[in-house]
């Protein structure tokens, strides 16, 4: 019954009911259209009017329909007990039912209660239709609308003395998930219990959704600490005040705090902030990313760190600061510009006993952390030993950062070497040397004589204080780097008598020192440097090209001015003009080559040393190292021939042809 059918004529609708239930024609006009629906549905199932309720057996899994229901019981129990009170505490009973219609929870007159469920009713029980007739529980869940069902309104019998409202329950997803219900006896019924009944369901379906609402808020915020911890980058979010909001765990460990005690201080309580970080926060602007350093207590904590600003129009809401460990910063810098050592010992080729030597201590100079100083004419190959001795020591892992001193103009090395402070009043970004680039590994400083010596003083104190100060800096960075440094002066030590190479800096240097043999005292070492060229060549140009012997006699009869690098230059060069299968052979090669021997029509004059050099090349090639032979046509002795051999880094088997090895 609608509460406008009130006052309701209760006789009426019992003579109504006695003659729909005896299957006499009815005018179901007279009657609430829902009410009347339901007796039709009733009656189509075979509901007995007349049965012991209920007409179906109870339920036995309560705790099931209670786990699944669970946030629906707990939110909706205050308020029925509000209406409990409300209606001064007796003679109503308050139910709630799941969308199976299973009575979950029951609050009322203990009277009552027990005058219901002496019917069979009460919590575990199903309110259907088909178990209990038309019932205000049924028909709310049917017709989705809340209703009250008076006294003969119900369809069966054992009911006609109570009054049911009942009103649906609705999921944020607008779901219909349960009912909650009043029962009375028939004499006290009121049309107002309708709309309070009402306004009950729609104030759970409210505290439904902000439930809803803030679960999802607190599933969001999970999501967005478990991003926080996971992220590489430290995060602070700052009210606009200052306050720690939200610190994760990486902020923390990059400042040296602990992220769990700051939340909800003052950032500056806990740490001295960097000017550029307190400007950014006293004038409520955006920071882009640079290094500064924060202090906690005396100890320096150096960080990459940007400040972001958070508004809601022109209000000002907070900060988001984003910091970073400046030697992790550093390190995805390092693998960014590609710093690494590509060069081991097995690429340097060669069996000549001056660089078998120079190896032999190269390798043992690598297990070692202290300086080295490599000593060699300009094309020897000294980048190629540092890089090896990098990748062989216990630095491999780290950078290998090279630079060459003499190509820099004078001006500019310090602000390379030394790397320069940001300035904030310009927006001048700052620069990291190339000491904090190499941090953890090598910096191989090429061509080091000619670094400028106000230069070189700074270079000892980074040698002796393993720190340095950026230009234009106040602070020290710590910094751990092997030094390898490079001379193409074998005679470094005339520099520093002369005064143009600080001497302090020479004994530094000096530790450990390599000297590395030019490639015209590696004599035997050229035929195989030839053919590992040629094979690496042939590689690269997808071609199969063998030496002719004729060729090979030319080329280590050449004195390669130009070391390794030209002969690189000469090889790749011919093999272009050689078809893929044949063979390289002397008109294949440059005229200053096949010029530049005895009997050749180059004007140049040959030196008596390298004219005897080339006469035993010759005569080597002729007689394939047969040294007796070779002594013959020399005309010398056979021991003389073998003592210029060794002063020329010769020996017999440089004289074989490709063929015959």
């Amino acid at each position: 019954m609608q509460p406008s059918s009130y006052p309701y004529a209760i006789g009426t609708i019992r003579r109504l009911w006695r003659a729909f239930v005896a299957g006499e024609e009815v005018d179901l006009g007279q009657l609430d259209p829902l009410v009347a629906r339901s007796w039709l549905r009733c009656r189509a199932m075979g509901v007995d009017p007349f049965a012991s309720l209920p007409l179906c057996p109870a339920g036995e899994e309560m705790e099931a329909h209670w786990s699944r229901c669970e946030a629906l019981v707990s939110i909706a129990r205050p308020f029925m007990e509000d209406i409990f009170q409300f209606a001064g505490e007796s003679d109503v009973v308050v139910y709630l039912t799941d969308q199976t219609l299973y009575v979950l929870d029951v609050v009322g007159d203990a009277e009552l209660m027990r005058r219901i469920e002496a019917l069979g009713l009460g919590e575990g029980v199903y309110l259907r239709e088909a178990c209990v007739g038309t019932t205000a529980a049924a028909i709310a869940m049917q017709e989705g609308q809340p209703v009250q069902v008076v006294g003969p309104e119900h369809y069966c019998r054992q009911l006609h003395a109570f009054t049911g409202t009942a009103a649906p329950i609705y999921s944020p997803l607008g779901e219909l998930i349960g009912v909650i219900g009043i029962s009375t006896l028939e004499k006290l019924s009121h049309p107002h219990t309708i709309s309070a009944l009402m306004a009950t369901a729609r104030a759970i379906e409210n505290q439904l959704h902000a439930e809803s609402m803030l679960s999802d808020i607190h599933k969001h915020l999970d999501e967005l600490n478990a991003a926080l911890q996971s992220m590489r980058h430290g995060i602070i979010f700052l009210t606009a005040n200052g306050r720690v909001n939200h610190i994760n765990p990486q902020a923390g460990k990059a400042l040296g705090i602990s992220h769990e005690k700051a939340q909800g201080r003052k950032l500056g309580d806990l740490l001295e902030l960097p000017a550029d970080i307190e400007a950014a926060l006293r004038e409520g602007k955006p920071m882009e990313q640079r290094e500064v350093i924060f202090r906690v207590g005396k100890e320096p904590r150096p960080c990459v760190a940007s400040v972001d600003v958070l508004r809601e129009g022109e209000h000002l809401d907070g900060f988001v600061i984003t910091v970073e460990q400046a030697a992790q910063a550093r390190r995805l810098a390092q693998r960014a510009v590609g710093t690494i050592a590509h060069f081991t010992f097995d690429d340097i080729v060669g069996k000549n006993i001056h660089l078998t030597r120079v190896l032999y201590y190269a390798r043992m100079i690598a297990r070692s952390d202290s300086t080295v100083l490599l000593l060699g004419e300009s094309g020897t190959g000294k980048e190629m030993f540092a890089q090896a001795i990098h990748n062989a020591s216990q630095r491999a892992q780290g950078p290998f950062v090279s630079i060459n001193c003499s190509a820099i103009p004078r001006e500019l090395i310090a602000h390379e070497l030394f790397g320069y402070e940001g300035d904030p009043q310009s927006g001048l970004a700052g620069r990291p040397s190339k000491f904090e680039l190499a941090d953890g590994g090598t910096i191989f400083l090429d061509n080091v004589d000619g670094l400028p010596l106000d230069v070189q003083a700074s270079l000892v104190h980074i040698i002796d204080t393993k720190s340095i100060y950026r230009l234009n800096g106040t602070q020290a960075i710590p910094v751990d780097v092997r030094i390898i440094a490079a001379s193409s002066d074998v005679n470094l030590l005339d520099r520093v008598q002369e005064g143009r190479f600080r001497a302090d800096l020479f004994y530094r240097l000096h530790v450990l020192t390599l000297v590395i043999p030019p490639l015209r005292k590696r004599g035997d070492d050229v035929p195989l440097l030839i053919r590992n060229l040629v094979e690496r060549f042939s590689r690269r140009m997808g071609k199969e090209i063998r030496i002719s012997p004729e060729a090979m006699a030319v080329l280590q009869s050449y004195p390669w001015p130009g070391k390794i690098r030209e002969m690189e230059n000469v090889l790749e060069r011919a093999m272009y003009m050689v078809e893929d299968g044949g063979r390289l052979e002397v008109e294949h090669l440059p005229r200053k080559v096949q010029e530049a021997v005895i009997g050749g029509t180059h004007e140049d004059v040959l030196t008596l040393e390298e004219a005897e050099r080339q006469a035993i090349i010759r005569a080597g090639r002729v007689y394939r190292g047969k040294v007796t032979r070779m002594a013959e046509a020399l005309g010398i002795g056979r021991t003389t021939l073998w003592r210029k051999m060794k002063a020329y880094g010769l020996s017999s088997r440089s004289f074989k042809s490709w063929d015959e090895e």
